[in-house]
């Protein structure tokens, strides 16, 4: 691409010293190098992006970050019955595409602590395990962020739950 741009520079000199006025040629030279400048510019733009149907989690997805503190509720159901619960998480950044969450939670029956390892999987999608020691509880935790808002779906072999968290 350089050596294109040289060649039309070297050109536009030997054209521009048989012609009586060269400010056509200038304009020419201008535009020349803009277009050239522009094509490289794009080749390398292009050069960048990920092949089409790419079925991993690029690097370069573009979403809200998940960290920091969530609150908010919703229903847990284990072989005793249902439950509302409140709770409270804290994301934080584990590597480029994962998160480690630490939460509480808080139904009518008492109060217990959970964490996890979550890591994305999609656009505003994340999924992972969770673990609660109290209860020897473990399972898979999939959640889905639009905006400021989370839905979080836990599944074990003993219970299962239902949360909506925000910020």
């Amino acid at each position: 691409m350089l050596a294109a741009l040289h060649t039309m520079n070297a050109v536009a000199l030997s054209d521009r010293s048989s012609m009586a006025s060269d400010a056509p040629d200038l304009t020419f030279l201008r535009w020349a190098k803009k277009v050239a400048a522009f094509a490289l510019v794009a080749a390398l733009t292009l050069s960048g992006l990920p092949p089409i149907g790419n079925a991993q989690v690029s690097s370069k997805l573009t979403v809200a970050s998940l960290e920091g503190s969530w609150s908010g509720g919703g229903t847990l159901s284990f072989a005793g019955g249902k439950e509302q619960a409140q709770c409270t998480a804290r994301f934080s950044r584990a590597g480029a595409h994962s998160y480690t969450v630490n939460a509480t939670c808080a139904t009518a029956s008492g109060k217990a602590a959970q964490t996890a390892t979550v890591r994305q999987v999609g656009t505003n999608r994340y999924s992972g395990r969770f673990y609660n020691s109290e209860y020897s509880i473990s399972g898979d935790i999939d959640i889905i962020v639009r905006g400021s808002s989370q839905i979080v779906r836990l599944t074990s072999e003993s219970a299962s739950g239902v949360l909506n968290l925000s910020r």
